[in-house]
Order: C-alpha cells, then structure tokens, then sequence
C-alpha cells in the first residue's frame, strides 16, 4: 500500500495524485512567475513550487484540483518541500475522486449523531432540549461533514461535530466530579457553541472564509440564530439569554473574539473545554508526526511553541 505524503521522507522520490488544496501566484526577483502549490492526500499536505508558470498552467492548477505528480521530497527552512519533475490534471481515467484527498474525523459520522443524540436525552430542561434538538435536525448534514476551522485544531472532514463530541464527554466527566454544574446549560452550549462555523467557514475541500464569516463571525451568528430560533418555537425565559450569554463568551476574552468574558459559571467551564479539546488536538496530531527525541514544528496557536516527544514514549 503507497503511503501517504505525510510519511515521505528527504530525499525520496515521489510519483501519485494529490489534490491542490491553494495555488498562490507569485513572482521571482527577476519577475518570473510561479506557484506555491499546497498539495494534499488524507494523510497531510506538503508545499511545493512550479517555477516558470504559464498562464495556462496558472488556469489549469487551481484549489480542489486533482494532479499527478511526480518529484523530489526536499527540506526548504527546515520543512519538508516537494520538487516537482512533471504535474498535469488528472483525467477521468484515473478513477480517482476528490474524497479520496480529504483528511476524516477518525470517529464515523454514525458514531458521532450517536454521541449528539445521547447527550440531548441526557438534558432534562425541556426549552434547551427543544432548542439544541432543532437545531440538530436543521443543520445536522452540515455539522457531521463541516471542519472546525481553517487550520489549527479539528480542520478535517467531520471535524466541528468531532471536536462537539469531544467536549461533551469531556463536560460529562467534570460534571461527575462537580455536579453542582447546571450540565443541561453546558451541554447545550457545547453543541451550539461553534454550529454557526457552517456559515463562517466554505466548506469540507479547500475551507476559507466566506464574507459573513469574515465581517461577522461565527460567535455573533450563533447569538443571533438562537434568538430567532427561540422566537420561532415560541420559547421564552432566562434560559435563552443565558445559553446566549454561553455561546457569546466561549472565546473567553475580546481579544480572542468573545464580546463578553464568561459571566456564568456554565460559562467559563465551556470556555476551558473548548480550549483544552483544540490544544490537546493540535498537540497530538503534531506529536504524531515526529519520532521520541524530536520536537514539533513550532505551533503558532501555542504561543509559537515547539514540543518535545519524550523518548520513554517509544
């Protein structure tokens, strides 16, 4: 079995399809033109460049594009590069399919609408059952095939209701040890917390923002949504202004995107949820890709910092 583009190593050849999740144009110091390819199978991705780019190639070699590639696997600033030898489209002869090239949660979708549903019969407060349970049935296609986010944490197919999942049985053991936490409010915030991001964010293949998650952002959506949800199955009370309140300060701090830091104690547990769940994320898959005695690529969402995989581990 051919392994997959995350596992070449330096100095080996590389012959297979890939999938252009970017092409950037660019221009040498001479002015020649270029592009920086980001190349990716379900395993990871790897940049290369084509240098002395046509304008065809600059028409044909486009984000969400299949291509055949054959090349070098070469370090450029400490980062694995491929060198290409020769690049075309693929054609429809080569039966292969863009699914083919997306990393997956590694939980089916079956596994995770179980998980969502057995949290909604777990909560016992009926106006924040109702509300998490249409909202479920409204976007559920969405958030079982939708990424967390563009890069970081959970940017995979599936990714957002992977890392909802994640959370909720994280909340579910502290709820075991502090079960004076309102666990109905929390779950709900954890389901709802980031569901706007199938707004915010494109898609599955080559995930960018879109305009309304460029100018408004998913935290403000959500808010919004659940407002009008509310109003829709004529749903009144504190509870909506408190699950609202959860949703709107998950991110913690202005700064880091909330408009209100967490006020209610349901609140703040969430906000060190989502954290823990992105970080441990990133962690893992980082530290799955170096061998014990090595250290990460620094990882900008950590403080720009590089982790050490201890030798012991092996």
């Amino acid at each position: 079995m051919k392994k997959g583009i995350r596992h070449a190593s330096i100095g080996e050849a590389y012959e297979g399809f890939l999938l252009i999740r970017e092409a950037i144009k660019g221009l040498t110091s001479n002015g020649k033109p270029f592009l920086t390819l980001m190349l990716r199978d379900a395993t990871g991705e790897i940049e290369a460049k084509l240098w002395d780019a046509t304008s065809e190639d600059e028409t044909l070699f486009v984000a969400e594009q299949i291509v055949r590639v054959a090349g070098e696997i070469n370090q450029f600033r400490g980062k694995p590069q491929l060198k290409i030898f020769s690049i075309r489209p693929s054609q429809p002869t080569d039966d292969v399919k863009i699914d083919d090239f997306v990393e997956k949660a590694p939980v089916n979708k079956e596994s995770l609408i179980e998980k969502l549903t057995e949290a909604i019969f777990e909560m016992q407060n009926p106006n924040l059952q109702r509300i998490v349970r249409a909202f479920i049935k409204k976007y559920q296609e969405e958030l079982l095939s939708y990424p967390a986010a563009t890069k970081n944490h959970h940017e995979y197919a599936s990714g957002l209701a992977h890392h909802i999942v994640s959370m909720l049985a994280i909340a579910k053991e502290i709820h075991k040890l502090y079960p004076e936490i309102n666990k109905d409010l929390l779950y709900a915030g954890i389901i709802l917390h980031d569901m706007a991001k199938i707004k915010e964010l494109s898609g599955v293949v080559s995930t960018t923002y879109t305009l309304k998650g460029k100018l408004l952002g998913h935290i403000p959506m959500m808010v919004e949504e659940i407002g009008t949800m509310a109003k829709e199955m004529d749903i009144e009370g504190e509870e909506i202004t408190v699950l609202q309140h959860v949703v709107l300060s998950h991110h913690g701090k202005a700064e880091w995107g909330s408009p209100k830091p967490p006020l209610v104690r349901e609140a703040e547990v969430l906000h060190l949820i989502d954290m823990l769940d992105a970080k441990l994320n990133m962690l893992n898959r980082s530290l799955e890709k170096v061998k014990p005695g090595e250290f990460t690529d620094r990882l900008f969402a950590m403080d720009n910092r590089s982790f050490y995989k201890p030798l012991f581990e092996e």
